[in-house]
């Protein structure tokens, strides 16, 4: 199976689950195409709670082990905490260690990644696609399929539960 059949077929799994494949497209996005939003800091500020604001818009980085979907076990879906587009289901979450959610695949075409030398050593940011708040860094030592690991900040995040209504995307 190559990674684009397993994508595919990860996406259709998460649309069933969340009741029918049309829901995806219903809650505006697709795999295909992403409409971008721009906000001022101002904008996004009045949205966001100034932890949020801070790792999604001045890529600060939130304290280890202080989120609570560390310990997260429930299906769904994880948004992003600014402008709520889908970027990693819950089958795709494992616990690295590291104090910080770790999933080993996003959810294909809903990040972009940047080189970071920040830490003068090279790294991989990501950012959400739609509005391009900082998520965190993927590194090469995840569990398989992948061998990926995105190490997300917690308060960048915004967990829907299978079951429970995912809010629209903002715009």
């Amino acid at each position: 199976m190559t990674r684009r059949t397993f994508v595919k077929q990860m996406l259709v799994g998460i649309a069933v689950s969340f009741s029918g494949i049309g829901l995806l497209k219903k809650i505006g996005f697709t795999a295909e195409k992403i409409e971008r939003i721009q906000k001022t800091p101002e904008e996004w500020k009045q949205l966001l709670s100034p932890e949020s604001y801070g790792v999604l818009f001045e890529e600060k980085t939130e304290r280890p082990f202080t989120s609570p979907y560390n310990k997260e076990k429930q299906t769904g879906l994880y948004l992003c905490a600014a402008c709520y587009n889908p970027l990693f289901s819950s089958e795709a979450k494992f616990d690295s260690g590291t104090g910080w959610p770790s999933f080993f695949q996003a959810i294909e075409g809903h990040i972009e990644t940047e080189t970071d030398f920040k830490l003068i050593f090279p790294r991989t940011e990501y950012h959400c696609i739609r509005c391009g708040g900082h998520q965190g860094h993927v590194f090469d030592d995840g569990p398989r399929p992948t061998g990926q690991r995105f190490c997300n900040n917690g308060v960048a995040l915004f967990f829907v539960a299978k079951g429970k209504v995912i809010p629209s995307l903002r715009t």
